[in-house]
């Protein structure tokens, strides 16, 4: 699938990684980019008067909201499932269990809304392209945000799901397993060795041109798929003492 003159809807878009792929798939030739989000105000702020950008409502916590944006951004080509979230949460701490119950809606749910709602048009047209953003803590558990790796682990578990219902129909289901990114969720002391989002996207829509299933998109990442395809029991060990 090429970029260029592709329809590509965007979620999480207004700032960070979501940004990043609005602005990369402008330079790549994306003929329409749907940049969505849940502040329609703020999307307009970021995106307003630039070519090819249409802006969109979606808050992907909401089955009203994805069905409404389903309808207005339907003709999307290639939808990439960017929003996210994480808390920061253990998952023994003692908030209780509502930071795990939000990261779980907006990263697990929140995706499988947007596949439900996009992949019965791209089954029509026997073509299209579904992409889940996830997470080295998919591969492994780290104690500091232990509800948000399990959110993305029942992520990566969904896109294997999505592919295997969709196998056969044309529809790509990628996911991507990114490693540290330099974005507004990273906390202060964390952004030391983290990496442009630009690099994720570039990497992203590389993948999705070449057709490819599954994408560590920096060096980091690579890294730790080489590592987990060797020993997972390593990379459990090795992440269990991140702190």
């Amino acid at each position: 699938m090429e970029i260029r003159g592709s329809r590509v809807l965007v979620t999480g878009a207004n700032r960070g990684l979501g940004r990043a792929f609005v602005d990369v798939l402008v330079a790549r030739g994306a003929a329409t980019v749907y940049a969505t989000g849940r502040d329609l105000h703020a999307l307009e702020e970021v995106f307003g008067g630039c070519a090819g950008v249409t802006t969109s409502e979606m808050d992907v916590t909401s089955d009203a909201s994805v069905s409404a944006a389903a309808e207005a951004c339907g003709e999307a080509d290639i939808v990439i499932n960017n929003a996210g979230l994480v808390l920061h949460a253990p998952l023994l701490a003692s908030s209780g269990m509502a930071d795990a119950r939000a990261e779980m809606e907006t990263n697990f749910w929140g995706p499988l809304r947007v596949c439900r709602a996009f992949a019965p048009r791209m089954r029509q047209r026997g073509a299209g392209a579904l992409v889940n953003i996830l997470s080295m803590g998919a591969l492994a558990s780290m104690p500091f945000v232990g509800s948000y790796c399990a959110s993305k682990a029942a992520a990566l578990s969904m896109t294997q799901g999505v592919r295997g219902e969709l196998a056969g129909t044309g529809i790509l289901v990628v996911g991507v397993i990114a490693g540290p990114i330099l974005t507004d969720m990273a906390r202060e002391h964390e952004r030391e060795g983290r990496h442009p989002p630009e690099v994720l996207a570039h990497a992203t829509l590389d993948a999705i041109e070449a057709g490819r299933t599954t994408v560590y998109p920096d060096p980091t990442s690579a890294g730790i798929g080489d590592q987990f395809a060797r020993d997972p029991a390593a990379v459990e060990a090795a992440f269990a003492k991140l702190r």
